[in-house]
C-alpha cells in the first residue's frame, strides 16, 4: 500500500489533473474502466479492489495525514463540523449516526460507499485521512467481515475525555 501512495504522491507533486481525475472514476461503477488504464500505470491489478479503492479515493482528497486509523478521521470531522454530543441527550450526532451506520455495513458495496461519503465529509472538513492504514483496516475488514476493524475504529471515535489530535499540532 505504501509504494502506491508514493507513486500517488509524484502525480499529485506533478499537479497531474488527469489521471487523479481518472482514478475517481473507480468510485463510479459506470465509469470504472476509465480507470483501469490509470491503474496500470500505477501497477495496481484491475481486479485488486481494495487499492483500486484506495487510490479512488487519495484522487479525490490527496490530504493524508500518517496518525490514527478511520475513526480517528471520523472524530476529526465531527470535531471540526462543531458537533457534540451532550451528557444529558442520548441523541447521537448526525457524524456520530453516519459512523454507527458505517460499522454496519455488511458487504464490499455498502462498506466501500459509507467509506466514500465519511472521505467525501473528510474532504469538506479539511480532515485528513491515513490511507495507510485505511487499505490495511479495509483489507482486515473483508477478511474477518470486520468485526476486528470495527472496535478498534470504534475505540479511536468514542475515546473517553479526549480531543481529536490535529496531525499539524505534532
Amino acid at each position: 500500500m505504501s509504494r502506491l501512495l508514493e507513486e500517488l504522491r509524484k502525480y499529485k507533486a506533478r499537479d497531474d489533473r488527469g489521471i487523479m481525475a481518472n482514478l475517481r472514476c473507480i468510485l463510479v461503477d459506470s465509469k470504472k474502466h476509465r480507470a483501469w488504464p490509470a491503474l496500470n500505470r500505477l501497477g495496481i491489478k484491475v481486479d485488486d479492489y481494495i487499492s483500486a479503492f484506495i487510490a479512488g479515493l487519495y484522487a479525490t482528497h490527496p490530504k493524508e495525514s500518517s496518525i490514527g486509523n478511520f475513526g480517528t478521521t471520523c472524530k476529526a470531522i465531527q470535531s471540526e463540523r462543531n458537533e457534540s454530543a451532550s451528557k444529558k441527550d442520548n441523541n447521537l450526532t448526525p457524524t456520530e449516526r453516519r459512523f454507527q451506520h458505517l460499522l454496519a455495513a455488511r458487504g464490499w458495496d455498502e462498506l466501500s460507499a459509507r467509506v466514500y461519503r465519511m472521505v467525501l465529509m473528510a474532504k469538506a472538513q479539511d480532515v485528513r485521512v491515513n490511507y495507510v492504514q485505511l487499505g490495511a483496516d479495509l483489507t482486515d475488514w473483508v477478511k474477518d467481515w470486520g468485526d476486528i476493524t470495527r472496535t478498534e475504529w470504534a475505540a479511536k471515535f468514542w475515546t473517553i475525555g479526549t480531543t481529536p489530535v490535529d496531525e499539524e499540532d505534532l
